[in-house]
């Protein structure tokens, strides 16, 4: 939790965190160790340097350091798992749904896992939603419209078996539908994370949300005026957030789009953890404010109540979360301990 400097609490939800496994054990080819050396990329051009990972931790760490740096110093009191299969590329999958659910297992309230699908595994691929919703209790699945299936280099969700696949999910009562659109990851095809095709599954499942993780860039205009006529359409900000400290005009130029566009109550916060630290995101973020010119021509502001909103008050929205309840929960649990201990060790 996050306190403010008049003492103000502020519940975290990290929406977008992961536990994955991008070793060289792990990797099934070549594309492989390029997935994982372009997230790198991506960390260390954007990480303050004092927060640059050796390459060997990056590609794989332990439950350890997950949990210190996203609940023991990173501020947050709930984190969900968004994790992506690439089995074309790493022999256990890149993220590991059973993994998580040792995790969500052992500290219960601090963690929701996300499962995955591919339309492209048709029928066989229906049952196994089926078999994970029931078996882990899902409340949302993690899309990779460039994933690589055989010969196939990506799909649509517009495509008729993306539609079966969205039509069990509504039978099985997983609403929050969180989609990679943003920039691409070598080897996958840029082309293939189009935002085009939100626009369409948007309209036909209005009781589904599409939370648009890393909100389409470079593709940010097209993804605002869908999300602007598309109520059910979210901005997720996993990938946005780093440029905070990179190119804090570039941050505040997407956000003020964001709230100009769609509004504060669809926006939501995500480290994209273990690219980024939560912490160091969180404390610029408190600390931010728009340039006088974007705040002026935007005519939008970037208020402690919106901060709250985006920081975690709209993920407890979606995922039912009564926030007052899981204070007094999280407050005494396992975990909680640990914090305490890790502090103490650490002054």
């Amino acid at each position: 939790m996050f306190r403010t400097r008049t003492g103000e609490e502020i519940f975290v939800i990290d929406a977008h965190i992961a536990w994955w496994d991008g070793s060289k054990e792990n990797q099934l080819n070549r594309h492989g160790e390029e997935f994982i050396s372009c997230f790198y990329d991506y960390h260390r051009n954007l990480s303050p340097e004092d927060r640059i990972w050796p390459r060997d931790k990056f590609y794989k760490y332990d439950r350890e350091t997950l949990l210190r740096d996203i609940f023991g110093k990173g501020y947050v009191d709930i984190a969900i798992f968004q994790p992506v299969a690439l089995s074309e590329f790493f022999r256990d999958g890149f993220g590991n749904i059973e993994k998580n659910a040792t995790l969500i297992r052992d500290y219960p309230g601090r963690f929701i896992g996300n499962g995955y699908f591919d339309p492209r595994h048709g029928e066989r691929g229906l049952e196994t939603l089926e078999y994970l919703a029931e078996t882990y209790h899902l409340q949302g699945v993690k899309l990779y419209t460039a994933e690589w299936y055989g010969n196939s280099k990506g799909y649509k969700l517009s495509d008729d078996w993306s539609y079966r696949y969205l039509e069990k999910c509504e039978q099985l009562g997983i609403r929050n539908i969180h989609v990679h659109k943003g920039p691409t990851i070598t080897p996958l095809n840029r082309d293939a994370f189009d935002v085009a095709d939100v626009d369409d599954v948007a309209s036909a499942f209005p009781n589904l949300n599409f939370i648009v993780e890393h909100v389409g860039l470079p593709r940010l205009e097209d993804f605002c005026w869908i999300a602007t006529q598309e109520k059910n359409v979210y901005a997720g900000l996993a990938v946005v957030m780093p440029f905070i400290h990179s190119r804090p005009r570039y941050f505040a130029q997407i956000l003020s789009e964001l709230l100009y566009w769609l509004d504060e109550d669809r926006i939501l916060f995500g480290s994209d953890y273990a690219i980024w630290e939560p912490d160091w995101l969180i404390e610029k973020f408190m600390d931010f404010e728009f340039p006088p010119d974007i705040a002026e021509e935007t005519g939008v502001e970037l208020t402690l109540p919106i901060k709250k909103k985006i920081l975690g008050e709209n993920a407890a929205r979606l995922y039912g979360i009564d926030i007052e309840t899981s204070k007094a929960e999280l407050a005494h649990d396992a975990l909680a301990a640990q914090i305490s201990s890790w502090n103490l060790a650490q002054a």
